[in-house]
Formats: structure tokens, sequence, C-alpha cells
């Protein structure tokens, strides 16, 4: 994914040839742009807090966070972040690149 989003910023903690581990944080306001996830994924929420998430078709969802309550999401999925809200989201997505 790019590095420059609009109030997002992504920071690589550990990548090998198994996993890639970022930190996500979103100000309010701020969105990750439309993106396509090549790898399977698992997302832990550092806050409990609620995410708007727009697919590439158009749908959108609300993603209500729980700290420390992590899910998983295939290869492929396609879609753009959205932070609402008046808190900054966090999150921690680790990536199988094998």
């Amino acid at each position: 994914m790019n590095e420059t989003h609009t109030g997002s910023h992504g920071e690589v903690q550990l990548e090998n040839e198994i996993f890639r581990v970022t930190r996500w944080t979103i100000e309010p306001g701020g969105a990750i742009p439309m993106h396509r996830h090549e790898h399977e994924y698992v997302v832990v929420p550092m806050v409990t807090d609620t995410m708007h998430v727009t697919d590439a078709d158009g749908a959108e969802t609300v993603s209500e966070l729980v700290a420390g309550r992590s899910y998983t999401r295939p290869a492929g999925s396609e879609h753009r972040i959205e932070n609402r809200g008046s808190g900054t989201i966090a999150f921690v997505e680790v990536e199988r690149l094998a």
C-alpha cells in the first residue's frame, strides 16, 4: 500500500519471508484510500471504536472494533477505511506472505 494517506499512517514493525506486521493509525476524519490486499491477513484492534469500510463495489459496512478482538480477511479484499469518529483508530495488521 502507498504510505501517503490522508490522515493515516502505517508503520511496518516486522517483515520476513513469512509475515509482514504493520501498525496502522487513522486520525479522526482520516482514511486509508482504496487498496487491495494481496495476502490473507489478521487485524488486531488496539482500541474499541468504529471504522467505516467501503468495498470496491461501493458497498459500505460499519466495522465495530474491540481492543484485542482479532479478525481475519482473505487475500483479494479491496476497500477504503475511514475514521468518522472523534478518536484515533489504531490496529495491527499481520499479513501472511507465504
